[in-house]
């Protein structure tokens, strides 16, 4: 039963040796239960002092102890310590990761809001200006038919009618059914970016060259990695690395869906003002004067649009957005290609 939570559960005895672990709590220290079972847990790697000293507290006062952040080896952790008989101690960590992403994940429904009623806003004030210019360019049109500006009154009207299918694009990313070399989108980004910038920004590339191909949307997955590498060079960063991992038993994970590829984009530029980062994937939200507020809004519809998540988290120096998107067929994939 312990092994189906998600929350990692240690059975200390009364000399901090460990009696019992979940699967979990295999991943919050690192290695296997075979392994450590019996073993002094402030003998292992990556288990903080702080750890071990609330547990020898929790065990001479039996008071119930939380936690809040605990770096251990497979991250950072919650922890609760509660007291058992013969001096025994009941630890429960739960992986902060994931509560993170439930966040994320709510924080992104938010958005998906806010966007479609920027679409139907922008929609309803553009349309009636738009309908009247196409009217006037179709009546100019009818008049001068072959005579030279009769062309461009009809360029007139093709214009309006490109804008008004972008407003009806607009915050509802559309993709095409194919599989995606996820590094191959990262080198094309890259690749884009370099010729931009004139290669003034070092790149680092760490890639697990296990990584399926995941189901999706090729040309959109590089435009939202264009538009974090290009933000990067925008905060003046000197260095990118681009890392790619899988990753097992993510919050946002579908029944039916076992891993993630993740790609985390670290910079070491300006990063994000602090009063921003809660509000960075709503629509209009921008730091830079000349931004416009929507790349990373879209790019957050993009990995929605794949069934997965695009986050942030601020460095000591500089910037890290991770992408996760799930590995099998389950990611939700709609029809149409979406044009940049």
């Amino acid at each position: 039963m312990l092994d189906t939570l998600d929350t990692a559960v240690l059975e200390l005895d009364d000399g901090n040796r460990i009696l019992r672990m979940n699967q979990a709590a295999e991943a919050c220290l690192g290695v296997g239960r075979d392994r450590v079972t019996g073993s002094l847990l402030q003998q292992l790697g990556g288990v903080p002092e702080e750890l071990v000293r609330a547990i020898d507290v929790t065990r001479s006062d039996a008071n119930r102890r939380h936690l809040r952040e605990c770096r251990m080896a497979g991250g950072l952790y919650e922890c609760t310590l509660q007291a058992l008989p013969d001096g025994r101690v009941l630890a429960e960590l739960y992986d902060m990761q994931m509560e993170q992403q439930f966040l994320q994940l709510q924080q992104r429904e938010v958005q998906t809001g806010m966007l479609d009623l920027l679409r139907r806003n922008l929609g309803h004030e553009l349309r009636n200006p738009l309908g009247g210019i196409r009217g006037a360019a179709q009546m100019l049109s009818a008049e001068l038919q072959d005579q030279e500006l009769g062309t461009l009154a009809r360029l007139i009207m093709r214009e309006v009618d490109r804008i008004e299918e972008l407003i009806q694009r607009f915050g509802q990313p559309r993709l095409s059914r194919s599989k995606a070399d996820v590094h191959q989108v990262i080198d094309e980004a890259v690749d884009l970016l370099q010729a931009e910038s004139g290669g003034s920004v070092k790149i680092e590339r760490d890639y697990d060259p296990s990584i399926p191909t995941v189901p999706g949307d090729a040309s959109a997955l590089r435009q939202v990695l264009l538009n974090l590498v290009r933000n990067a060079q925008q905060a003046s960063a000197t260095e990118i690395r681009l890392r790619t991992r899988v990753e097992h038993g993510a919050a946002l994970l579908q029944p039916g869906q076992t891993m993630l590829a993740r790609i985390d984009i670290e910079d070491d530029g300006e990063g994000v003002p602090e009063e921003l980062r809660a509000l960075l994937f709503l629509p209009l939200v921008t730091g830079r004067r000349d931004g416009t507020g929507l790349g990373l809004a879209l790019a957050q519809q993009i990995a929605a649009a794949h069934g997965g998540l695009l986050s942030y988290e601020a460095l000591p120096r500089g910037s890290r957005f991770s992408l996760r998107l799930p590995l099998n067929e389950q990611a939700p994939a709609a029809e149409e290609t979406i044009h940049g």
